[in-house]
């Protein structure tokens, strides 16, 4: 039996029809910058997400690029966030001048620990960028108290959590800014790039609107430096056709995990932990193996895809030396990189192939 990792060709059978229908029209139209399938898209998901305004922009990275040039960032400024993530929240700082200050994780979660927060800012820290992680919410109570109390701007890393929920509210509208990915291996994946930034604040979202086409206000009327980051029709005329199969699909990812949680149970791994704060929307199901790399490679040979997420801390990156991190300052963010293996998850997964894959794990460690 053959699985994969994840499957975006089962999804796009099922709902081959509404997706077709919607790139003809935007074919047939010719506008394929902005224009009316891009508002209404910015209107469904500011909706689901709780948020009085949704921007759309070209990609996840964008998104976090243009939130944190709205806080005005300065040379030398810091932005605190997690190492075990991908790398956008921290490239983009680097590229607009500041400084990334990773803190470590909690070994549950895997989300930024809140309670290593404080001793990492200075009278130069920003922002903070918590990243909800593999579909689960970051401890947000605790880092907006923080935040509130040094006046600092709190930038949700939503990308990898649409539809998550913290005490009941949606990721998205707990900080000053929330940003989201589109890309295609996402819950809410559109068939490119394609990302938002997500806001309360009425001065906010003007400025990132700007921001998006080259600081405009009016045709050529510059108020702002700015990007060229635009979400297309295309893009958004996907989102469209599949928003309305979200909460569907996020339940049936909670279904897979469930499943994933039970059969696994008695097995010498870590299942995912959920945080009692947390509704989890499972854009990975994520187990903490010790010989992570032989059991891979076991269910490989056996035609089951995985991937590691993430197999290097952030700290220890070539490209971050500069930073001056050292193996050893992030301990629980180098024992997840050392662990972690995603298994397939996907809401069209069957009861066979979660079976297929639990009874190769147990293989695995019954031949150890």
């Amino acid at each position: 039996m053959k699985i994969p990792q994840m499957d975006l060709v089962r999804q796009y059978k099922q709902i081959k029809p509404q997706v077709d229908k919607a790139l003809a029209e935007v074919l047939d139209s010719g506008q394929f910058i902005m224009g009316h399938w891009v508002r209404e898209a910015e209107q469904a998901i500011a909706g689901l997400c709780g948020a009085r305004h949704a921007i759309g922009v070209a990609s996840g990275t964008d998104a976090l690029k243009l939130a944190l040039w709205a806080c005005d960032l300065k040379p030398g400024d810091e932005v605190i966030t997690s190492p075990f993530s991908f790398v956008s929240v921290a490239e983009v700082a680097l590229v607009l001048g500041a400084k990334p200050v990773f803190v470590d994780i909690d070994p549950g979660t895997f989300n930024i620990d809140p309670a290593l927060i404080e001793a990492r800012i200075t009278d130069r820290t920003k922002a903070i960028v918590p990243v909800h992680l593999y579909g689960q919410s970051a401890d947000m109570d605790h880092i907006l108290e923080i935040a509130r109390s040094r006046r600092l701007v709190v930038i949700e890393d939503a990308a990898q959590a649409i539809g998550a929920k913290y005490k009941d509210q949606p990721v998205g509208s707990l900080g000053d800014m929330a940003c989201l990915s589109f890309y295609p291996t996402k819950n809410l994946g559109c068939y490119g790039d394609g990302g938002m930034v997500l806001t309360n604040d009425d001065d906010l979202a003007e400025r990132l609107r700007s921001f998006r086409k080259h600081g405009q206000v009016g045709k050529y009327s510059y108020k702002f430096i700015g990007f060229n980051s635009r979400l297309d029709s295309i893009q958004a005329a996907i989102l469209l056709a599949k928003i309305a199969h979200l909460e569907a699909w996020n339940n049936a990812r909670r279904g897979v995990a469930t499943k994933y949680d039970g059969m696994l149970k008695g097995l010498p791994v870590e299942r995912p932990y959920v945080a009692a704060y947390a509704e989890h929307v499972y854009h990975q199901y994520t187990i903490k193996v010790e010989r992570r790399d032989e059991l891979r490679s076991f269910l490989a040979d056996r035609g089951i895809g995985t991937a590691i997420h993430y197999p290097l801390g952030l700290h220890l990156q070539e490209a971050y030396r500069p930073l001056g991190y050292s193996e050893g300052d992030l301990p629980n963010c180098e024992d997840a990189s050392r662990r972690v293996l995603s298994l397939p998850m996907f809401p069209e997964l069957t009861d066979n192939e979660i079976e297929y894959v639990v009874g190769a794990v147990r293989e695995f460690f019954n031949h150890a």
